[in-house]
């Protein structure tokens, strides 16, 4: 048998039992019918895919029979040069040095040392003329003296004692604040502390504005000034 008729034979088989299968399905009934069509369609199905086996395996075999593996052989490493000595490097050949000849001595003339000059010793120097010195500070102001009232050239009575206020048992102190000029004649009397009563007030105050005073001075000269007088009022026992 050739390879031909082998080929053909599954394919003419199959044709056989399709057209066996489409008389069967004609003489079946109606349900039948559906089922065995489904069958006649898969066989068709089977058909068309062994056609086309039958189809592709000789290009199949012809691709295969051509295709050659061939093995590529790796080449061998190439082989390793040794390093070559290096040259030796020639010895230097050390040769004496000459030595220089001798030269001739050299005469030198020496010339007569010039004479030797004294420069004149500089101009002294002038110091400047010191500034004027500052004018010295003025001398503090002289001390300034008190008035005085109880020189006994002066000779000022006392103030009179009121009658009423010996009656009464008043006594005390009266403190006056005075404006002495320079004359020595009292130009202000004031009442710096009471004595509480005033009677004793008025009394101290009317025998001062009559007093002489000794005026009060700066240095030798004689200036306005305030000063404080006392009186004091108390009765015998």
């Amino acid at each position: 048998m050739t390879a031909a008729s082998s080929r053909q034979s599954p394919v003419a088989d199959i044709a056989a039992l399709d057209l066996a299968h489409v008389a069967h399905i004609r003489a079946s009934a109606p349900g039948e019918k559906m089922i065995k069509a489904a069958l006649v369609a898969g066989l068709h199905l089977i058909l068309i895919v062994a056609l086309a086996a039958v189809a592709v395996r000789p290009q199949l075999e012809t691709l295969l029979t051509r295709l050659e593996v061939k093995v590529i052989e790796e080449p061998p490493p190439p082989p390793v040069e040794k390093a070559k000595p290096l040259p030796m490097a020639p010895k230097a050949v050390v040769r004496p040095r000459p030595e220089p000849a001798p030269q001739p001595p050299v005469l030198e003339s020496v010339a007569p040392a010039a004479p030797v000059t004294i420069a004149p010793p500089p101009p002294p120097v002038v110091a400047p003329a010191r500034e004027a010195a500052a004018p010295p500070p003025p001398p503090p102001p002289a001390p300034v003296t008190a008035a005085r009232f109880d020189a006994d050239y002066l000779r000022n009575p006392p103030p009179a004692y009121p009658a009423l206020s010996r009656r009464m048992g008043e006594q005390g102190q009266v403190m006056l604040r005075v404006l002495v000029t320079r004359d020595g004649a009292a130009k202000t009397v004031e009442l710096h502390r009471s004595s509480g009563f005033g009677r004793l007030d008025e009394a101290a105050l009317d025998a001062v504005r009559h007093w002489r005073f000794v005026p009060a001075r700066r240095g030798a000269e004689a200036i306005e000034d305030w000063v404080l007088v006392p009186i004091v009022f108390r009765l015998a026992k």
